[in-house]
């Protein structure tokens, strides 16, 4: 599967953030966050582990007891089932990938199926 490069297809999450899956696999997938300043990501957890990257703005990132702001080019994994939230501080943009996959991403999803099925 390959992913395209395009600025639509995002859908909002919670008031100023919205995502959209770039691509997946059988087992993961790649997402990208659009993160207005001032927004909140609420406190919650899931059973996926999630990794990511921030590529430009910054936010302040709380994941169990851990309390870190990152800039561009810092990058995070919280472990699956840990309590997370995070306060964006300027506008933002970020990649995260989740394991196992997240079904329920799959419909912000703008993708080409290489598997040739």
């Amino acid at each position: 599967m390959f992913g395209k490069s395009s600025d639509q297809g995002y859908v909002e999450l919670v008031p100023g953030i919205s995502a959209k899956t770039l691509c997946h696999g059988e087992e993961t997938n790649m997402t990208a966050f659009t993160l207005k300043k001032g927004s909140l990501l609420p406190e919650h957890s899931h059973p996926h582990e999630q990794t990511g990257y921030l590529v430009r703005g910054r936010m302040r990132m709380h994941a169990g007891q851990a309390v870190q702001d990152v800039l561009p080019g810092d990058s995070w994994s919280i472990p699956k089932n840990v309590l997370h939230r995070a306060e964006v501080l300027e506008d933002s943009f970020a990649v995260e990938v989740f394991a196992p996959l997240r079904p329920e991403y799959l419909k912000f999803e703008r993708a080409e199926d290489i598997s040739g099925a």
